[in-house]
């Protein structure tokens, strides 16, 4: 008997602290997407990764670099 003078405040105390974890955790925005996450996971990534800006830099120095070899071959 003097067990439950403890156990039952302690339960209505771990109510609401799950109470307040929930309604926390639902003005946070965690409820807000339940459902792309899991599509996420399922879409194919098949697809080639584009290229890093720097990358991209590179390409462009190379292709007008190019282009002048290519103008320069053009006018001799």
């Amino acid at each position: 008997m003097e067990a439950l003078l403890l156990l039952i405040p302690l339960s209505v105390l771990l109510v609401f602290v799950a109470l307040w974890i929930f309604f926390r955790a639902s003005d946070d925005g965690q409820f807000d997407d339940l459902v792309g996450p899991g599509l996420r996971v399922l879409q194919d990534d098949d697809r080639p990764h584009q290229a890093a800006p720097e990358d991209q830099s590179s390409v462009r120095n190379s292709n007008s670099s190019g282009n002048n070899t290519t103008s320069s071959i053009l006018r001799k």
